[in-house]
């Protein structure tokens, strides 16, 4: 059953289009990583579901509920994890959760039961009775996950969460989603770190320039980049003749030259009509009279494969 459904949505700020015809389809108890460069559009997107934006056109909707329409019935299902904390000044944690747990209608001994549920859930329960504006960033975090899990919603939108952590609290913050997840809760997470979005989430979408470039799973996504092999070479001499040689070779996509060690870094695709094999590159360069220093390989990650499937462009 589809959580989150786009069809055709789109916003515009003016001439700006921040969304462009986005259609996007996530599964319920799916953790999606939403990622692409700054102003693509991943913020927009997530105020749109969390009912704070209106669509210029196109539709969104949230366990079949439509944005703008149904407001009512999305606001109590969904928690909006925005990138910063907003309190007031001179509150304790407890006093943070008890005044959003009253706001959703939870009062008497339940408020009380509930918050410390959540307290617990998130590790805060020894920063009970400190000051919020005095806690960590990485605390902070953890208490807006905190505030956004008092009414037990089906869904989280969760805007760069591991936004400025250090990181322990990165691990700690990942570890918490990881958990969230085991719970059946549906996650929208938008996020830089895409390491982190490969071993926590079951799907990925990239949006870039407003417009959803790829929507699937990880495995998927490296196979649609071309999947493959990274290797780097060092020669002991005439680096960018090693460089020059390999370039163009069939099934080789991309030479650079890296600064550490003057080492030769090359995409090595997977395609059986080029005839390229990784262990055909270092017999290629001794047959030139090339004397190889150094030979590492490592498998295409998620990183390697959103820098071939987008092209840095923003709306």
């Amino acid at each position: 059953m589809a959580m989150i459904e786009t069809a055709n949505l789109t916003r515009k700020y003016g001439e700006l289009t921040a969304l462009d015809n986005l259609n996007l389809v996530i599964e319920e108890g799916t953790c999606f990583g939403f990622i692409g460069p700054n102003g693509a559009g991943k913020t927009t997107t997530i105020k749109i579901l969390a009912t704070l934006l209106k669509p210029t056109w196109g539709e969104a909707r949230v366990d079949g509920h439509v944005v703008g329409y149904q407001n009512h019935l999305i606001r109590p299902i969904i928690g909006y994890v925005p990138d910063f904390l907003g309190a007031y000044e001179d509150m304790l944690v407890c006093e943070y959760l008890e005044f959003f747990a009253a706001c959703y209608g939870i009062h008497g001994d339940k408020r009380t039961k509930v918050v410390g549920e959540v307290l617990e859930l998130t590790d805060l329960i020894s920063k009970r009775t400190a000051d919020v504006n005095g806690l960590s960033r990485g605390m902070q975090q953890r208490l807006s996950v905190a505030r956004v899990l008092l009414h037990d919603p089906k869904v989280l939108l969760m805007d760069e969460p591991s936004s400025g952590l250090d990181p322990r609290a990165r691990i700690e913050m990942r570890e918490l989603l990881k958990e969230l997840r085991r719970m059946g809760k549906t996650i929208l997470i938008s996020s830089h770190i895409l390491f982190e979005l490969s071993e926590l989430c079951t799907a990925v979408g990239i949006v870039e320039q407003g417009k959803l470039v790829y929507s699937g799973g990880v495995k998927e996504m490296i196979a649609k980049a071309g999947g493959g092999s990274i290797v780097h070479v060092v020669v002991d001499d005439r680096h960018q003749e090693a460089a020059a040689l390999l370039k163009g070779v069939g099934g080789i996509l991309k030479v650079t030259m890296e600064r550490e060690e003057k080492a030769i870094r090359i995409e090595v695709t997977i395609d059986p009509k080029s005839g390229m094999s990784v262990s055909d590159i270092p017999s290629r360069l001794i047959a030139q009279g090339f004397r190889i220093a150094r030979f590492s390989q490592e498998q295409v990650n998620i990183e390697t494969a959103f820098m071939r499937l987008t092209k840095g462009m923003v709306s």
